[in-house]
């Protein structure tokens, strides 16, 4: 009988097709596509406290979630500049997931005592989660554009300075909605885009998709004042009204920053409803 990729022809046995992946294929191990070894040595303490592993760790993590939610939301942009709006809700989703998961580990560090953080907060200084270069490309990506951070981010090189000039320069999540808005023959003025809103808003036959969208932006700047809250009771439980270790004025500072919204527009639509 004639030999087939399967096994023989008429032979009544039908083997699998060869398999070359995994550890059969033997190319790749879990390890090396993850580069375990090098993130794993990543966690460098500077002092003897046992708990400096567990701030090291729970700030790494952050950094990998926010790399992430760059990706996702530069194609939330790209998606709805380009009309494809069932992409970018959909990619919302995975974003809302993510910045829920930002939120419930403030809780991780909370595990941690004032006197346990003390044991190493000195050697801390003048770092601080305020030179955090892709967070503030978060909210400048995100509508919340501040060029004095540039003269400002202590120890950035010149390629994250390079990264945040970009950020200034590109379109926002706003932009992109706005030319969503326009797409649909709906006017993006400063004197018309509230009428538009609300054309949107109260004709959900015909504007659905673009209302789902604004409450997922909306979702977005929700979350994210949500977790700049928990990030300020978080510091207030650990170090009260200390300064911040790179100089700022510590929970005052952050408990400021809770009141920033990304999309005024949409808060304030509420209002004319």
């Amino acid at each position: 009988m004639p030999a087939t990729p399967y096994g023989r022809a008429g032979s009544g046995d039908v083997l699998p097709p060869p398999r070359s992946f995994g550890e059969e294929g033997g190319r790749l191990s879990y390890g090396g596509y993850l580069r375990l070894p090098e993130l794993l040595a990543q966690q460098e303490q500077q002092s003897g406290a046992s708990d400096e592993l567990l701030f090291i760790t729970v700030h790494q993590v952050y950094e990998l979630w926010f790399k992430l939610l760059l990706h996702e939301l530069e194609r939330i942009r790209d998606a709805m500049a380009e009309g494809a709006l069932w992409r970018a809700r959909h990619l919302f989703r995975r974003v809302h997931a993510v910045e829920q998961v930002l939120v419930d580990q403030v809780q991780v560090m909370e595990t941690m005592t004032p006197q346990d953080f003390l044991e190493f907060r000195s050697v801390l200084a003048p770092a601080s989660g305020f030179q955090s270069v892709q967070f503030r490309e978060l909210e400048f990506l995100s509508g919340a554009k501040d060029p004095s951070y540039l003269g400002r981010l202590r120890g950035a090189d010149d390629a994250e300075i390079a990264r945040l000039r970009r950020r200034l320069a590109e379109p926002t999540l706003w932009d992109a909605y706005l030319t969503a808005l326009s797409q649909r023959g709906l006017p993006v003025s400063d004197e018309e885009i509230m009428d538009s809103l609300l054309a949107v808003a109260r004709d959900r036959g015909s504007y659905d998709d673009l209302w789902d969208l604004a409450e997922d932006l909306l979702t977005h700047d929700e979350t994210t004042a949500m977790w700049r809250m928990r990030h300020v009771q978080m510091v207030e439980r650990q170090i009260g009204t200390k300064s911040g270790t790179g100089g700022s004025s510590g929970a005052p500072y952050l408990r400021g920053r809770t009141r920033l919204h990304f999309f005024p527009l949409l808060w304030e639509l509420r209002a004319w409803l």
